[in-house]
């Protein structure tokens, strides 16, 4: 972002916006009949043997749709131009205003003229750091002043928003609560079945080897390996900062389990790259377990996977 001078910004001020500009179509009744179902407008004054249009759609007759306006000047595309190359490249409509002078009726045709009214200094909002851009839109009805539209934008620079919002509680039952117990106490803790003695994750209430429901648990050494993962880019959730990477993590106990891998920049993991497990406080209420890229240490390699949509 470059700070672009606001002297300079100021000489765009009273310069042609766009010049004998017409309307693409004639006032007309079919266009009337639409704006007024989409705002549930019954008027009778809209409608009927001698309707008028709705005043409010003084700017729906110079509109240039999908293939733009026709007429626009150079000042100000070089404003606009002059605000994208200092990194401003982005645009909200913030607010207009208008005034009207005559009624519109199907079958006039309309043209206009526009200028640049104002740009203002330098504003920093919540949106990002940028300048208001004024254009006053001159309406004419055969001929004759029908209204003024006056528009303002803010071309600004995004604000580098971190995501905000708390992180997805886990559904806790009596099935896992000893698992998010322990973890309360940082320790990982695994089913073993009290049968077989086969180790499971995630927690069960029974051994899907032999059926036993008899288990007790045993404590995961934090030791593991990257069995394979994705990298989250799409869509953003509130309090996630992609691009992030989810691995299936293959624990030295043999049993698998899904959590994040930090510590390394998620274009890095690698497919059994060594882990080792940690807890992270994500907000004041919730910790999880995760898994830290061990320094100084690399895998075998294998397939990699990234995926833009989910896990």
């Amino acid at each position: 972002m470059t700070d672009l001078s606001y002297e300079t910004l100021k000489t765009f001020e009273g310069r042609a916006a766009a010049t004998s500009g017409v309307g693409k179509d004639p006032v007309n009744e079919p266009m009337i009949r639409h704006w007024c179902e989409a705002m549930g407008d019954t008027n009778s004054a809209y409608a009927g043997a001698d309707p008028i249009a709705p005043p409010t759609m003084l700017q729906a007759w110079t509109m240039g749709g999908l293939s733009g306006h026709q007429g626009r000047s150079a000042a100000y595309d070089e404003l606009f131009a002059l605000l994208d190359g200092a990194g401003y490249t982005s645009v909200v409509a913030t607010d207009c205003e208008q005034e009207y002078l005559r009624a519109l009726r199907p079958g006039d045709e309309i043209t206009f003229d526009a200028v640049i009214e104002s740009v203002s200094e330098r504003k920093t909002t919540k949106l990002g750091t940028g300048h208001f851009v004024t254009t006053r839109m001159d309406v004419r009805a055969a001929g004759e002043p029908a209204g003024t539209h006056r528009f303002r934008i803010l071309k600004y620079a995004p604000a580098g928003q971190k995501p905000q919002g708390k992180r997805p509680r886990p559904v806790i039952n009596r099935d896992n609560a000893g698992f998010w117990e322990g973890v309360s106490r940082h320790q990982l803790l695994i089913q073993r079945c009290g049968g077989c003695r086969a180790l499971r994750f995630p927690w069960l209430p029974g051994c899907n080897a032999c059926g036993s429901l008899v288990w007790d648990t045993i404590e995961a050494s934090g030791e593991g390996t990257v069995y394979s993962y994705v990298v989250m880019h799409h869509p953003p959730f509130p309090a996630f900062d992609p691009p992030y990477a989810v691995g299936l993590i293959e624990l030295a106990e043999g049993v698998r389990m899904v959590s994040n891998v930090v510590g390394v920049p998620s274009d890095k993991v690698r497919i059994g790259q060594p882990v080792r497990l940690e807890f992270m406080q994500v907000d004041k209420e919730l910790e999880l377990p995760v898994f830290r890229a061990v320094e100084g240490m690399t895998g075998m390699t294998g397939m990699t996977g990234t995926a833009g949509g989910g896990v």
